[in-house]
């Protein structure tokens, strides 16, 4: 079964702030249905910040979060680019042959998004 992603899309109502939370496992496969999520959030202001919000993500592999900044990086075309907000626990980015068989402090957590303003974005 593939893995499933959930976003949430929350956008400022003044126009700054367009903020993609991630929930589920992203992959190298799957990390790839965020791509024109990003290209119409970058569309709606041409100065707009877009930020890609998945510590919430249960499973989010370094190879996964390379392969989402280099797209970022090649359509780069808006005055402000795409902050990432990166798990914390460095199991969720482990990629190793146990790494399945761990279990992350982060992985019981609620997955309702934090609020809008939450202090990681100041």
């Amino acid at each position: 079964m593939t893995p499933k992603l959930s976003v949430l899309v929350q956008v400022d109502l003044h126009g700054q702030h367009v903020r993609l939370s991630i929930t589920g496992a992203l992959t190298e496969t799957n990390q790839r249905a965020l791509h024109p999520l990003i290209r119409r959030a970058r569309a709606l202001a041409p100065d707009i910040a877009v930020i890609i919000d998945l510590t919430r993500a249960q499973g989010v592999t370094a190879p996964a979060v390379d392969l989402l900044r280099w797209e970022t990086e090649q359509q780069e075309s808006a005055k402000q680019g795409v902050r990432y907000l990166l798990p914390a626990d460095p199991v969720l980015v482990d990629t190793g042959p146990d790494a399945r068989t761990r279990k992350s402090k982060t992985q019981a957590r609620d997955h309702r998004p934090r609020p809008w303003g939450s202090p990681s974005l100041a």
